[in-house]
């Protein structure tokens, strides 16, 4: 009876979320904003609030502004439920941005989704995490799509042929470094050792001792930057001279303070910057963001934002179209239905799954000028790595 009464309830609030008389538009922000991932977090929620800023500056939506609601998941699963439920239970949300970490998002998608609440993750790149409802979506690579590229690349390319992994024990990284795994050994290529940390490890000299004594010609770890920089810099330390290849997660600045040289010429894959020679919206962006914040974006910053922006598009499709409520479904519908996007971070298409239509750049990491080169963009066609020119 008491499943029977909270289904009720649950009912009942979507349906009154779905009537009631508007006075402003509340929208969702969920992310790490304390602990060692907090600077992801951070950069992600600045780019958002440019976005707020720029929609009510414009008079709002339908005259009415819209009202940011942010909470800080910690980058933990358990968090990251109890931000979902303030944020749909207490302050009615229509859609939100977030969360950043694939564990985090797996954990509230279902919820997500029953609640009829689109949810646009700038960075949570698991393969299953739009698998989970339609009114899922993300804008950025997946971990399947980004593995599948550059597996194949660091084989086919670079012509490294035994590859050593150290990951940590998340839905994020424990995925890409299995389907790493998977497609550069179909690849020709020979993975010579696994290791795994947890999140908020300081020590992996035990796990590097053995990586070392594999004798890898590079070492893959596709991790978030605090562990990072401590491998960097204890992979030194041991002499494991090797080449060191990463993830997304990577392009996070923070690593040039935290590794400074260390990260010099670490090569990583990222969703492709395809502007061409230049894109007049992202370098007005950056400029903005530089003026605002004293610092740059990373690239799930400038996602954030572009999913920010689309949101409040569909938002305002939805609560024009509807007599001044918000119709959840058309919210959804106009996401899927969107085409050719021109954003910060690219050109935005939606999947019917719920994934953006991403190519894959390779990236080099320039410690100096603390910033990172693309190298070449490609993508997977007819089961060929193919480049993107």
């Amino acid at each position: 009876m008491k499943r029977i009464l909270l289904s009720l309830g649950l009912v009942f609030l979507v349906l009154g979320c779905g009537s009631k008389k508007l006075t402003e538009i509340p929208v969702g922000f969920i992310g790490p904003l304390t602990g060692d991932a907090a600077n992801y977090g951070k950069l992600s929620l600045q780019a958002v609030q440019i976005a707020l800023d720029e929609i009510n500056a414009q008079g709002g939506i339908g005259g009415l502004p819209v009202k940011l609601y942010v909470e800080d998941d910690e980058g933990k699963p358990e968090k990251a439920n109890a931000a979902f439920e303030k944020l749909y239970g207490v302050n009615k949300i229509y859609g939100f941005v977030g969360p950043m970490f694939s564990s985090c998002a797996l954990a509230i998608a279902p919820k997500a989704q029953a609640a009829k609440v689109v949810m646009i993750s700038q960075s949570a790149t698991h393969k299953d995490v739009t698998s989970k409802g339609d009114f899922i979506f993300r804008n950025v690579l997946s971990d399947q799509l980004q593995a599948e590229v550059f597996g194949r690349y660091v084989a086919e390319k670079l012509g490294i042929k035994k590859v050593a992994i150290l990951y940590i024990k998340n839905d994020y990284s424990q995925g890409l470094a299995m389907d790493f795994k998977r497609v550069f050994e179909a690849s020709g290529g020979q993975v010579v050792a696994v290791e795994t940390g947890v999140q908020g490890d300081k020590d992996f000299k035990t796990q590097l001792t053995k990586i070392k004594e594999a004798q890898p010609e590079a070492l893959y770890i596709p991790n978030y930057v605090a562990e990072m920089a401590q491998i960097l810099e204890q992979a030194k330390q041991l002499g494991l001279n090797v080449k060191i290849l990463s993830a997304d997660g990577f392009s996070n600045p923070e690593i040039f303070a935290l590794a400074k040289d260390l990260a010099n010429g670490v090569i990583f894959s990222n969703s492709a910057d395809e502007s061409g020679m230049k894109n007049p919206l992202r370098e007005n962006f950056v400029k903005l963001y530089r003026e605002k914040y004293g610092e740059d974006p990373d690239a799930f910053a400038q996602n954030a934002y572009d999913a920010f922006k689309v949101l409040l598009l569909a938002l305002k499709n939805a609560y024009e179209t509807s007599g001044g409520v918000i119709d959840r479904t058309k919210v959804r519908d106009f996401l899927l239905n969107l085409r050719g996007y021109q954003g910060v971070s690219g050109v935005i298409t939606f999947l019917p799954s719920g994934d953006a239509i991403k190519n894959v750049g390779i990236y080099v990491a320039d410690a100096k000028k603390k910033t990172y080169n693309q190298i070449a963009v490609y993508k997977v066609e007819n089961n060929q790595l193919v480049e993107v020119k």
